[in-house]
């Protein structure tokens, strides 16, 4: 898919308009495509309303699926969605939608389409939800905007119930706006919009705006309800039209430098406006606090006369950060003195200190007694629950000082709780992540032989821009993303339309195999020789004949040579490879371990 979508996204660059949209969708590549992502998703082994997961689609064929959603496209009628609601903190909570399993995978195969139409049309300054984009992107350009730019006032605008509260109407007019106008597809986002809601109590009702959080469309539908507000405060300073046309240059890493430009607007009474957004979170940055006061009113008047959205009047405020702390995403940040200027000081949020805390907390209580009597399985938890925290909050300037205070008492419940199961010194592998990232701590500490990843040592490092020459829908752009990843492309695409061994296969299967090429990157598990266009084969570790099955971890790719010796039997079949492959220890070692799960003997030198 490709090449369609590099054409999408060039032709929208160029504005044009798509009127077949709806081929695209439902061609059979775009379809297993969906299969291939959305089966990566957490929320496809969740059920919906008929109970299906994406374990039921699984079994099924290529062919039959490819099929079941052709003629679901050919005549949509979505099912109920069912509401569950995700308590929040402050007792209130949040109301979550959560389609059948086919509607989803029906909204992810038109996500995809929409996807480089949107991504060509959308503003640089918004980061949630898109590809090659994340939180801290976000941060970096906040930072980039106290730093070098000087602007200490913030407009911190709270939209009240985003998600329930967007027009539909006025979405639909924004799709058409942005050239997609295959009025099909329009028909059927109106219809996922429109699905009814199954209640918790069992009622139905009938949604006239919102859009289901949960739903796999949402978050591109999100987007493009407020890609107009991100133009908008675009349009007041960054992409303000001049008379004169000022030179342009690009920095080094792809961006424009408007500096020309700039110098010359700021001897005008424009605003100097400009807006960080991740999804419904948005931070707008000022230079003064009479800009901040007047684009606070204009935010709030436009966001009600073009969007229908109201503004929560509790939360949002106008905060000066020479004196205040503006939170973001989890951090907090204010402008500190530093020389003659000044600089953005960061920290993680008293809610997600807070938070991160309690968690820990009770993690090391499940530790202490676990529920099904083996606490291996509860230390790996809580390392994964410190790793996460460290990699998301490490590029706040002051992490250091949080993870050190969140330290001291995460040490005092682990010295209450497993004071006499904790040792100081212990066994680790020295090629392992953790004795690469955390083995020169002396915080580092160790339980039933296992290590316990101390809060206190986060490996602190700057927030980084996005690269402007990063982008997945040009052949340019994914030179960045994909360069260290050596390939062969055309036996990629033979394998995409190749059908094993003649016989029709599970969807599973047919897609765990190209996922285990690249996993091999395209050589033998056993020989390490490059596999071609033939010659080679899928084998299952466990037979399925025995209980295996067609899961990622259960297949491996081996020269066919290779599997014939793994199933021979007699000994002059087993003679005749082994001369052929003429193995040594290692690959020999490989060999026999495969033949254990086949429940074949061991092969001798």
């Amino acid at each position: 898919m490709q090449e369609t979508f590099d054409k999408l996204y060039a032709n929208s660059q160029r504005c044009e308009n798509f009127y077949h949209l709806m081929e695209i969708v439902g061609s059979k590549e775009n379809i297993l495509l969906a299969y291939r992502n959305f089966k990566r998703n957490k929320g496809s082994f969740t059920p919906g309303p008929d109970k299906a997961t994406i374990q039921d689609i699984s079994k099924m064929n290529q062919n039959e699926l490819v099929g079941i959603i052709q003629n679901k496209l050919a005549c949509y009628k979505p099912k109920p969605v069912r509401r569950v609601e995700i308590p929040k903190e402050g007792g209130k909570v949040r109301p979550l939608g959560i389609p059948s399993i086919w509607d989803r995978f029906v909204q992810q195969c038109i996500s995809q389409v929409l996807d480089p139409i949107c991504e060509a049309k959308f503003n640089d300054h918004s980061y949630g939800f898109r590809p090659n984009r994340s939180a801290e992107h976000a941060i970096a350009d906040c930072m980039k905007k106290i730093n070098r730019q000087g602007l200490c006032f913030v407009v911190d605008v709270d939209i009240r119930g985003f998600f329930d509260n967007v027009d539909h109407t006025k979405l639909v007019q924004q799709m058409w706006t942005m050239g997609i106008r295959d009025k099909r597809l329009l028909c059927v986002v109106r219809k996922m919009l429109k699905a009814p809601i199954l209640m918790p109590d069992g009622r139905i009702e009938y949604p006239t705006k919102g859009t289901s959080q949960g739903a796999l469309c949402s978050p591109i539908l999100s987007n493009i309800v407020l890609n107009e507000l991100d133009w908008w405060i675009s349009s007041q300073w960054e992409t303000f039209e001049t008379r004169k046309k000022y030179s342009v240059r690009a920095n080094y890493n792809g961006s424009l430098n408007k500096s020309h430009t700039y110098r010359a607007l700021r001897g005008t009474h424009l605003k100097e406006v400009h807006i960080v957004r991740y999804a419904d979170d948005f931070r707008i940055f000022c230079k003064n606090r009479d800009t901040a006061n007047k684009i606070f009113v204009a935010t709030e008047k436009w966001l009600k006369e073009r969007l229908k959205l109201e503004i929560n009047v509790d939360k949002s405020k106008i905060v000066n950060l020479k004196r205040a702390n503006s939170n973001f995403l989890g951090f907090r940040f204010k402008a500190i003195r530093k020389r003659s200027k000044r600089v953005a000081e960061s920290h993680m949020s008293e809610k997600a200190v807070e938070s991160v805390t309690n968690k820990l907390k009770e993690q090391i209580k499940r530790i202490q007694k676990p529920p099904f009597g083996y606490d291996g399985k509860e230390i790996w938890r809580f390392n994964g629950m410190v790793t996460g925290i460290h990699n998301y909050y490490r590029i706040a300037t002051r992490i250091t000082c949080d993870c050190g205070a969140i330290g001291r008492i995460i040490d005092i419940a682990i010295k209450n709780r497993l004071k006499k199961r904790v040792k100081k010194q212990g066994k680790l592998d020295p090629k392992g992540f953790i004795a690469q990232e955390y083995g020169k701590s002396r915080q580092l500490r160790f339980i039933s032989d296992q290590p316990l990843i101390p809060i206190a040592y986060p490996r602190a490092r700057p927030p980084k821009l996005k690269e402007f020459k990063v982008n997945q829908y040009t052949s340019e752009g994914r030179q960045s993303i994909h360069r260290d990843l050596k390939i062969n492309m055309a036996v990629t695409k033979y394998l995409v339309h190749k059908t094993s061994y003649n016989r029709p296969e599970t969807v599973e299967y047919e897609d765990n195999k190209i996922s285990k090429y690249y996993g091999q990157y395209g050589k033998c598990a056993v020989t390490g020789k490059e596999l071609g266009f033939e010659g080679w084969h899928c084998h299952h570790i466990i037979p399925r004949e025995i209980g295996g099955d067609d899961s990622y971890k259960n297949l491996i790719l081996i020269m066919d040579y290779v599997h014939r010796l793994i199933h021979a039997k007699d000994t002059e079949t087993i003679a005749k490879y082994m001369l052929i492959i003429a193995p040594d220890k290692d690959m020999l070692k490989k060999i026999n371990k495969l033949r254990a799960k086949v429940e074949l003997k061991d092969i001798k030198l």
